[in-house]
């Protein structure tokens, strides 16, 4: 059996570094690309730690040309791209009414935009090799909307209708596109909330709790495997019931 390589955007914290860990103890080679650095040797670090073979790319989603060099980097290096995991993304959050376009702008390049371009660059090489997974992490506020984030709302809603028009374009070449949405997750971000924000939260998940990167990082490994062939198109909700 060929050594597959996952390839990882924003693998250096948080969600990230969780499927790109999960990745590599099920025996993918990992490509773990963001632009902060010094974290991702650290990933890397783990990957090797647990036996595992791991490049680092300082990966720039606002640049096409980051994207495009990082990519041709990671198959000249590795030799193929089977599965790419569009995690990367940011917020930036503000009432729509007062929202500033450069706010708009950068959340939309990066969560959705860096997303297609990322997968453009990969698909040739899935095309050729006639078998890929791409997974996209999505949101549960791209399925619901959320006050105050209307564009990271809007580029989540865009990454699953990303993931559906993909999915039919690829099909015929035996790839896979999917989306993960997950819901509340502990995460450095939800650490720094107060504890009755983070209670409050809770009350609103039928399960009463967080999720943790891990419950994240196992349904990126279902859909990047070899058992998932027959799904495409689809969202799977880690969200504890929060959304149904």
């Amino acid at each position: 059996m060929v050594n597959r390589v996952a390839f990882v955007t924003g693998a250096s914290r948080g969600i990230g570094r969780s499927i790109a860990l999960m990745l590599c103890r099920s025996g993918y080679e990992i490509v773990v690309a963001s632009p902060e650095v010094e974290n991702n040797e650290a990933v890397a670090a783990e990957i090797r730690a647990c036996s595992g073979r791991a490049l680092t790319l300082n990966f720039d989603l606002t640049s096409l040309d980051s994207i495009k060099s990082g990519v041709a980097a990671a198959l000249k290096e590795c030799g193929r791209i089977d599965v790419l995991v569009n995690n990367a993304g940011i917020t930036k959050d503000g009432l729509a009414v007062r929202m500033k376009p450069e706010d708009w702008n950068l959340v939309i390049q990066i969560n959705l935009t860096g997303a297609f371009y990322t997968s453009q660059q990969v698909l040739p090489a899935m095309m050729k090799e006639r078998w890929g997974r791409i997974v996209n992490v999505a949101s549960v506020v791209g399925q619901m909307g959320n006050a105050g984030q209307a564009n990271y709302v809007s580029s989540k809603a865009g990454i699953i209708g990303l993931t559906k028009a993909l999915a039919r374009e690829v099909a015929s070449r035996n790839i896979t596109v999917n989306a993960v949405a997950p819901g509340f997750i502990e995460t450095d971000m939800t650490a720094r909330l107060p504890q009755e924000v983070k209670d409050q939260m809770a009350s609103t998940i039928a399960l009463k709790r967080f999720g943790t990167p891990d419950d994240v990082a196992a349904a990126v490994r279902f859909l990047a495997s070899e058992e998932a062939g027959y799904i495409t198109g689809n969202v799977i909700n880690v969200n504890g019931g929060m959304y149904m």
